[in-house]
């Protein structure tokens, strides 16, 4: 299990004792429905059935354009789904180093979500909370939603029935807490898995190698 260090800003909440941090890991209020599942997400949920591209894990796909992640069993059978909060800006990579910056550090610009196939990892932070890495060197983990700033309104940003206001995070995927410990924990906490993260500014298919990629 990796544990996150002071430079990995996006996963930790340093300084704050476990049991205040807990405190704070409120679920948001219910969304007004459950994501549908994109003609992306689909297509690619297809092609990992199809090639056991999940290594017989259970796999996630993250589809950023709609705020949403889609969590399957190892068969690929959909499990559930949920809105979430991603990068505060658009992109498809992460800025080479970033996992080893403060987050003080970080411009708005280079708040971003990577996309791509990752093979996540269950961790701690150093506040001792649980957390899914999603990509360890960028910094970039899966993890309950922190409402501890409160000017951000992170809980009604994933409340709200449009993705438009859910870029807000350092590239973190945030996720309501008690989707979390029903869904991503189970699944992903406890040993690695495959989650896929759907580009945003290029189609799914220059990633993955799904039917319409084959065809090119």
């Amino acid at each position: 299990m990796r544990v996150g260090s002071e430079r990995r800003g996006r996963g930790l909440a340093s300084g704050i004792a476990v049991a205040a941090l807990a405190s704070l890991l409120i679920a948001a209020p219910p969304a007004h429905s459950t994501p549908a599942v994109s003609r992306d997400a689909e297509t690619v949920a297809g092609w990992v059935r199809t090639t056991g591209d999940n290594q017989g894990t259970p796999f996630a796909i993250v589809d950023k354009k709609a705020a949403a992640v889609h969590i399957f069993d190892a068969d690929g059978k959909r499990r559930a789904s949920s809105p979430i909060l991603l990068g505060l800006a658009k992109g498809d990579h992460s800025v080479p180093g970033i996992g080893e910056r403060q987050m003080a550090d970080i411009r708005d610009d280079e708040r971003t979500t990577p996309a791509g196939r990752f093979v996540s990892e269950p961790g701690r932070n150093l506040s001792g909370e649980d957390i899914v890495w999603v990509d360890y060197d960028a910094a970039v983990s899966m993890h309950r939603v922190r409402a501890t700033n409160k000017a951000e309104r992170r809980l009604e940003r994933l409340a709200t029935p449009t993705a438009a206001d859910n870029r807000i995070s350092y590239g973190c995927i945030n996720v309501p807490a008690a989707f979390y410990d029903a869904h991503v924990k189970p699944s992903f906490g406890t040993a690695k898995a495959v989650i896929y993260v759907l580009p945003e500014t290029r189609p799914a298919s220059t990633l993955f190698e799904t039917p319409t990629a084959q065809a090119r």
